[in-house]
């Protein structure tokens, strides 16, 4: 049981998802369910099946909520320290590419708010946690598929 980190948002927004998923979708499955019963033959009746998925991906989906939620550690943003952590933005550019205008900005998530489009990282990806506890001015390397990547820290919000 690792505890997980996320922001204050993340948190309630799961806690809302999962508030929803065990009233609201149980009772809407459970009535597709009777109504695909009342169709008859069980075995050759496809409204049943995909009632019958769709109520085991739900309940896969609370398990996963109710796992997350109860390992969750709310992790306040904020801290100014200089110091990469968790709810940071953090400017790069790779080694290779001084002078170019190669820059990427992330910001430092947890693993239910990774967004590669919106630039959110999990803390947890090689490059989230080679940045952990980096300082601007800062080069560091992490392994990938592609192989060895190496930045140096342009700015720590």
């Amino acid at each position: 049981m690792t505890e997980e980190l996320m922001s204050q948002e993340k948190f309630e927004e799961l806690t809302s998802e999962l508030g929803e998923l065990r009233t609201t979708r149980r009772k809407e499955i459970a009535e597709q369910l009777e109504y695909a019963r009342g169709l008859g033959d069980l075995s050759e009746n496809a409204e049943y099946q995909e009632a019958r998925e769709m109520q085991a991906a739900i309940e896969d989906r609370i398990g996963k909520l109710e796992h997350i939620l109860k390992n969750a550690k709310i992790v306040k943003e904020g801290k100014k320290s200089g110091t990469v952590a968790m709810g940071s933005s953090v400017t790069v550019q790779p080694v290779a590419a001084k002078g170019s205008e190669d820059k990427r900005t992330y910001i430092i998530v947890g693993a239910e708010e990774t967004d590669m489009f919106a630039g959110k990282i999990s803390y947890h990806s090689p490059l989230g946690s080679a940045l952990l506890n980096k300082k601007k001015g800062d080069e560091f390397s992490f392994h990938t598929p592609r192989g060895t990547q190496r930045f140096k820290i342009l700015k720590v919000e």
